[in-house]
């Protein structure tokens, strides 16, 4: 249901949720979570526009998340990218359906209102926090490397 662009954001946005407040350079950020450097790009551009990472140029450079991953939802990801938009009148404009759908048309209407919602409910920090045997783009050693247990917590640096 979600575009592949939408699903690349995602993964964008989780990793830099893990990296919290540094600068993650683009080329970095694309190794660790499997999308082409250009497509990246050109997703993160769009992430910028609406004010979901802030970027910075040059030498030192990279991408963080503009705000708390507890204030971002998946949701707004997804908007940024291809938003997902209920159905209130029929698309085709078809005159006699106006505001009653058609079978195919409530049915759509219906997903799409599901995904708001579920999506609209979880935030970047909820999908990092959730109990799971797995985390979202890592093995155990990579969450090791980035400095966090298995439950997504911080460690200092003396227990790594």
């Amino acid at each position: 249901m979600l575009s592949q662009t939408s699903e690349y954001a995602l993964r964008a946005m989780v990793w830099l949720a893990y990296t919290g407040d540094e600068l993650l350079p683009t080329p970095t950020l694309a190794k660790h979570t499997k999308v082409p450097l250009n497509y990246l790009a050109k997703v993160l551009q769009l992430l910028s526009k609406a004010d979901l990472v802030v970027g910075r140029r040059g030498v030192g450079g990279g991408y963080k998340l503009a705000r708390n991953p507890s204030k971002i939802t998946m949701l707004d990801v997804i908007d940024a990218i291809s938003p997902v938009t209920p159905i209130d009148s029929c698309p085709l404009g078809i005159k006699s359906h106006g505001t009653h759908l058609c079978p195919l048309h409530r049915r759509v209407d219906s997903a799409a209102r599901i995904v708001i919602q579920e999506f609209g409910a979880v935030t970047l920090a909820d999908v990092l926090n959730e109990p799971d045997s797995s985390h979202p783009l890592c093995d155990q050693g990579r969450l090791i490397s980035l400095g966090l247990t298995k439950e997504g917590q911080r460690i200092s640096p003396r227990e790594k």
